[in-house]
C-alpha cells in the first residue's frame, strides 16, 4: 500500500513539474523507470526517484521552477551535469544535455562533457499513464543506456532492475513492431 501511495505521489509530481516548466517553455523528457512506465502505459515497478534530462541552458530558469513549486537542491553531481531536488520526500533528478557543433545532444558537464548519448534520444512520442502525457526518452536508446551504463561508468554496476527493465522494453518494441 505504501509504495501505491509512493507512485501516486511521484505521478503527481511529474504532472506538476511538466506543467510548470511547459508554462515557462523549459522542455524535458522523463528517463529510467518512469520513461520505461510511460512508455509502456502502466506503472511496472517501485521507482526511487524521477529522472528527467533538460537543457543546460534551461538550468537557471528549471531551478527556479521548482523552487517556486516548493523543491529543495540536494547537492550531487557537478551542478552543469545534474541537478538534483527533493520535495515531500521526493527525489528529482534532472540530468543537463547540451549539443555540439554536430548537432548531436552531449553530457553537458561533468567529467563527460561533450561525450555525445546515443543518437534518437529525445526522437519518440511522449508516454502516457491514464490521461497525463510525458515526453519520453526513446525506449530503445533507454535499452542502449541501461545496457551500457556499466561500462560507461565502471562505478555504476549492473542491477537487476535494469535487466528486468530491458526485458519489458524488448517485449513491447517487438510487440509493436509485429503489430
Amino acid at each position: 500500500m505504501r509504495d501505491q501511495e509512493r507512485a501516486r505521489r511521484q505521478l503527481a509530481l511529474v504532472a506538476e513539474v511538466l506543467e510548470a516548466a511547459r508554462e515557462a517553455c523549459v522542455p524535458l523528457w522523463l528517463r529510467g523507470g518512469w520513461a520505461m512506465d510511460f512508455f509502456l502505459g502502466g506503472i511496472t515497478r517501485d521507482h526511487g526517484d524521477i529522472d528527467w534530462f533538460a537543457w543546460a541552458r534551461d538550468a537557471p530558469a528549471l531551478a527556479e521552477i521548482l523552487a517556486r513549486l516548493g523543491h529543495t537542491p540536494v547537492p550531487g553531481p557537478p551542478a552543469d551535469l545534474q541537478l538534483d531536488f527533493v520535495k515531500d520526500g521526493l527525489d528529482s533528478s534532472f540530468t543537463l544535455i547540451d549539443r555540439d557543433a554536430r548537432g548531436r545532444v552531449t553530457v553537458a558537464g561533468g567529467p563527460w562533457a561533450g561525450t555525445p548519448w546515443p543518437d534518437g534520444l529525445l526522437g519518440t512520442e511522449p508516454g502516457r499513464i491514464g490521461a497525463l502525457r510525458a515526453p519520453i526518452v526513446d525506449p530503445r536508446v533507454q535499452i542502449e543506456i541501461k545496457r551500457m551504463m556499466p561500462v560507461w561508468d565502471p562505478s555504476r554496476p549492473r542491477r537487476a532492475k535494469d535487466a528486468e527493465d530491458i526485458a519489458r522494453l524488448e517485449a513491447a518494441l517487438r510487440t509493436r513492431t509485429a503489430g
